[in-house]
């Protein structure tokens, strides 16, 4: 997914959480006779869809709307499996891509498809069983709609009124055009869906491999299933407890961190926009840029306007890669030179219906924090209150991040947090944080280590992007030694920056040898 989680369900990471009408804390218990039916099912594979990597097997798994409740109705998941290419000696590896809102099935496909892509899973696929899923209320999991109505961001000075109004007419959207699933859609549910799929699977224990939303997907999952857990690898590590006030923050500061490194690699390239600029005043530049875009939009053909809302959604998301660097380069040089902002179209185009209706849903359902509720005085005098700060810690992402805390207002009830997450119950994981990350600021990735205790190793990667998996051959190389051997490393440890080039084709450097 191209966006940072908006609302990062700190709650959800540290506690044990309940699903709407649940009445206790306990896990589901596959031996329970209500649950029983659901933990003795097989997947029947066979083909996939068209259009998915030849390799790949389909099936799909039922689940209860509600753990507490399955008599109210299930819900039927799409899972997909790519059989491993040398001998099976490690069973399934469970893959959650992010989001929330991003469907397992096609993102598979496509990284098993792109050669580049594929590469990365060489190893891992020899002899692993790779599976992922449209978690419920995504893809082809019954997709939640919100029909186009959820409510954009802001960079201009915000009215807490309309704000209010248009996210009450998103919600009213959402649930006149989802099912009955939009009320159980949070993380808690999803995790114990992986607990049915990993009894499905026939896996004593789930091994997992999870990035951005995942991580959070995987800490609930091992927070509810300790003696469930085997190998975790949590990469680009959601915040654990911050107040969502304080995660849309460090949000901002992550992406002006990592356009600062943009703007000192611009800098160096010939050709570029601010080639031979000092970064301070090509900030200011792209500051006066979006403050102008606001003023006085750009028409664009076929209709539509390009606003600096819609500039700072377009660099927010070609930061997620320096690999896409250089055509944020092009794209901000023709913006500049031309007053044609054709080559942001594609970084500013918004979620599509579901992965946008999913995202919200899933991100306010985990949330229990709504802050001012629908109060539209007090959210005015919260979001004037903050205005400063947000604008201290980035002119260009600041505002966008602040407009979206009035999201969850009028969402069904989030899940209630109940017994915290004790860091001796917690088996051996690995976390990995990127320090230019723009999505999960490498704080996070701090703090969740703390919380989790001794047994949570920390890669530490020095370089720039949104996690680390595909970003360094150093990271790369860990997170294979845990997931093939078992070997976590003794201690925290860091990987050096891998650049690229002008082209943006990669700089490796081979990282040393412990």
């Amino acid at each position: 997914m191209h966006r940072a989680s908006l609302l990062c369900a700190a709650a959800a990471l540290v506690v044990t959480a309940l699903g709407p009408g649940a009445t206790g804390s306990t896990p589901p218990d596959p031996h329970d006779p209500e649950l029983a039916r659901f933990y003795g099912q097989r997947i029947h594979w066979g083909p996939c869809p068209a259009g998915f990597q030849a390799s790949m097997r389909c099936g799909h798994l039922n689940v209860p709307l509600d753990y507490a409740d399955p008599a109210k109705g299930t819900v039927n998941l799409a899972v997909t499996r790519h059989p491993a290419t040398g001998q099976r000696r490690l069973g399934s590896l469970v893959l959650n891509y992010g989001g929330p809102g991003g469907a397992g099935l096609p993102i598979l496909s496509k990284g098993l498809t792109e050669p580049e892509r594929a590469k990365r899973y060489q190893a891992l696929a020899q002899s692993y069983d790779l599976v992922s899923f449209d978690p419920r209320g995504v893809g082809s999991s019954a997709p939640i709609s919100c029909a186009g109505a959820l409510p954009v961001r802001k960079t201009e000075s915000m009215d807490a009124a309309a704000l209010l109004r248009a996210n009450e007419a998103a919600v009213r959207s959402c649930r006149a055009h989802s099912g009955p699933v939009l009320p159980y859609v949070g993380t808690v549910n999803v995790a114990r869906d992986m607990d049915v799929l990993r009894q499905a699977l026939g896996e004593p224990r789930l091994n997992y491999l999870g990035w951005s939303y995942g991580t959070r997907l995987g800490a609930v999952y091992a927070a509810q299933f300790p003696e469930r857990t085997g190998r975790f690898v949590l990469d680009g590590v959601d915040t654990l407890f911050d107040p969502l006030a304080d995660q849309q923050l460090a949000t901002a500061r992550g992406q002006q961190i990592a356009y600062d490194a943009f703007l000192d690699w611009c800098s160096e390239q010939q050709g570029c926009l601010y080639h031979g600029v000092d970064p301070v005043r090509a900030e200011a530049r792209t500051e006066a840029l979006v403050e102008r875009l606001d003023a006085k939009p750009l028409n664009l053909p076929g209709g539509g306007r390009f606003s600096g809302a819609d500039l700072a959604l377009a660099i927010e998301n070609d930061l997620y890669s320096p690999w896409d660097w250089p055509a944020l380069e092009r794209g901000l040089g023709k913006l500049v030179r031309e007053q044609d902002p054709s080559g942001l179209l594609e970084a500013a185009k918004p979620e599509e219906d579901n992965e946008g209706a999913a995202w919200a849903a899933v991100s306010c359902a985990d949330y229990p924090d709504r802050g001012v509720g629908g109060d539209p005085r007090a959210l005015q005098r919260q979001l004037d209150a903050l205005r400063p700060e947000f604008l201290k810690a980035s002119k260009i992402f600041g505002p966008g991040e602040l407009s979206e805390i009035a999201y969850c207002q009028g969402w069904p009830a989030p899940v209630d947090p109940t017994s915290g997450l004790k860091p001796e119950h917690v088996p051996p994981m690995l976390l990995v944080g990127v320090r230019g990350d723009p999505a999960t600021p490498y704080a996070w990735t701090e703090e969740t280590a703390r919380l989790l205790g001794p047994n949570a190793v920390v890669v530490d990667y020095k370089g720039e992007g949104h996690t680390g998996f595909r970003h360094s051959a150093c990271v790369h190389r860990h997170i294979e030694r845990f997931l093939l051997e078992g070997t976590l490393p003794q201690g925290n440890v860091s990987c050096p920056a891998e650049g690229i080039d002008a082209r943006g084709h990669e700089e490796v450097r081979p990282a040393p040898q412990e």
